[in-house]
């Protein structure tokens, strides 16, 4: 019989089978989630999250159409154009199209998040 006795013996081996579980377990997880995309993954989109624009400036012609989408996870941000030529309503998710019709540079902002800044320039 051990010293531990069949008891002592039983415990010990359920401890070191929790432990490798354990240490399996944690080797194979990871602790970070996806961010949400930060390039634009289509012609003429702005993506919206992590409190910012991507990309900050965006080159187009004239009438071509932006796409903005907005993946914050949850946080709502809205673009509304400097010269009030476009304005989105305060969105969470979903999409914000605009077709920009003339030359110029349109510089835009999150009214919640006014540090939130880019800019559309459209050549002709």
């Amino acid at each position: 019989m051990s010293p531990l006795g069949t008891v002592g013996v039983m415990k010990a081996f359920g401890l070191l089978a929790a432990l490798m579980i354990t240490s399996t377990l944690t080797a194979c997880s990871t602790a970070t989630t996806p961010a949400a995309p930060t390039e634009p993954v289509a012609e003429n989109q702005v993506t919206v999250a992590d409190r910012m624009y991507s990309p900050t400036t965006l080159t187009i012609s004239v009438g071509d159409t932006v796409t903005w989408v907005f993946a914050d996870r949850g946080m709502a941000h809205n673009v509304v154009a400097d010269d009030n030529s476009f304005r989105s309503q305060l969105m969470e998710t979903g999409q914000f199209t605009h077709t920009f019709g003339t030359a110029g540079t349109f510089t835009y902002h999150c009214t919640p998040h006014p540090d939130m800044t880019a800019s559309i320039v459209v050549e002709p």
